[in-house]
């Protein structure tokens, strides 16, 4: 097994759980647990593995109404609308997008009505000159 390949799975591994104690990485990988170590700290110290973040569970997501947000932009007030963006705890993601819509903004909030208002507000936005929702129905794979 490659190095490169090696690490990939050790990141899919943590993909799947990050909180994977090292010896059941070494485990899974069929390699020891200091080498399953030296591999995570150097992943950790080059900057790959930036941090570890929660997972939610399917219950709570399913509690949530998600939806993807398609917007189009005026190029010279995007940096306004990114910085708006950022500041809603709503707006899980922002993607620079190809094609007729300049980014796809991912929301989430507890009941319609909530994720109406905020696609509400970011369409008002001075900068936002069309968006198109689609309101996320359920998650296949989710890694």
């Amino acid at each position: 097994m490659t190095k490169i390949n090696a690490d990939r799975q050790l990141i899919a591994l943590l993909r799947e759980n990050a909180r994977m104690p090292v010896a059941e990485i070494a485990r899974k990988l069929g390699i020891s647990r200091s080498t399953a170590q030296s591999r995570l700290e150097r992943l950790e110290r080059n900057g790959t593995i930036a941090g570890y973040v929660v997972k939610l569970s399917y219950d709570y997501l399913a509690g949530q109404i998600r939806a993807h947000l398609m917007v189009t932009v005026s190029p010279k007030l995007a940096p306004k609308v990114f910085r708006f963006l950022d500041d809603l705890i709503e707006v899980r993601a922002v993607h620079s997008v190809s094609g007729s819509f300049d980014m796809i903004v991912i929301v989430e909030a507890p009941s319609v009505a909530e994720l109406d208002s905020v696609i509400d507000k970011i369409g008002a936005l001075d900068g936002v000159e069309r968006t198109m929702s689609s309101i996320i129905l359920s998650t296949r794979i989710d890694r």
